[in-house]
């Protein structure tokens, strides 16, 4: 009684969609299909210029085959995007020095990447503390990218101690995640965004090249 549903995709556009791909599109088909599009690496290619002046301009593409794999890429994605904080986590592999029942063994600082022994930054490696290092990494889970960083590196930073040089206020997750008694949170949480890193660029890798209607 407290909420009224209002479909973002108008009658108008379900006709049209329709028309193109057949009267089983339902207005859930086309939200997935324009989900999937926009993780297409041809569609941000193709748009890249226009996409940082505007909104984004979905195409419609060439065959009923495609709307529906697209589609159905987008169902997956939104999926894993929606429910990553319950998806199976990766299996990285934990070093841990220390006692694993102390919170003061989870307590964060600031995370940052393993180095190989030229100094080079190592990916597949994250010191999350002086006590814990996370090791196996797959590379490709950087290659999902979202507003200029990986999923892994936004934790990374958002959950490092940090403060605001004008208020003095100091942001600090492990008053949280004590609050809460949850002090392997975010271990738990990098590995399941590595799996849905590296399951997001699979089914990225999966989609069609897009063939458009000619206007």
């Amino acid at each position: 009684n407290r909420f009224i549903r209002r479909e973002n995709v108008t009658d108008c556009a379900l006709e049209e969609y329709r028309n193109l791909y057949g009267v089983a599109v339902r207005k859930a088909d086309i939200f997935y299909y324009v989900y999937g599009a926009l993780h297409s690496s041809d569609y941000r290619e193709e748009y890249q210029n226009d996409l940082k002046r505007m909104l984004p301009r979905i195409p419609f593409v060439a065959t009923a085959e495609e709307f529906w794999v697209f589609a159905e890429a987008g169902r997956q994605l939104a999926h894993l995007h929606l429910n990553y904080e319950t998806v199976q986590p990766w299996p990285l592999e934990e070093e841990i020095d220390g006692e694993p029942d102390d919170f003061a063994t989870y307590r964060i600082t600031r995370m940052g990447f393993g180095r190989m022994q030229d100094r080079q930054e190592d990916r597949t490696v994250i010191v999350y503390n002086e006590h814990i290092v996370l090791r196996g990494i797959p590379l490709e889970a950087y290659g999902y990218i979202v507003n200029g960083k990986s999923p892994i590196e936004w934790i990374m930073e958002r959950y490092g101690v940090s403060e605001h040089r004008r208020s003095g206020i100091v942001n600090d997750p492990n008053k949280w995640l004590e609050e809460q008694g949850e002090p392997r949170y975010v271990i738990d949480l990098i590995k399941r965004i590595v799996r849905v890193s590296v399951e997001t660029v699979e089914i990225m890798d999966s989609l069609p090249k897009l063939s458009l209607v000619l206007s």
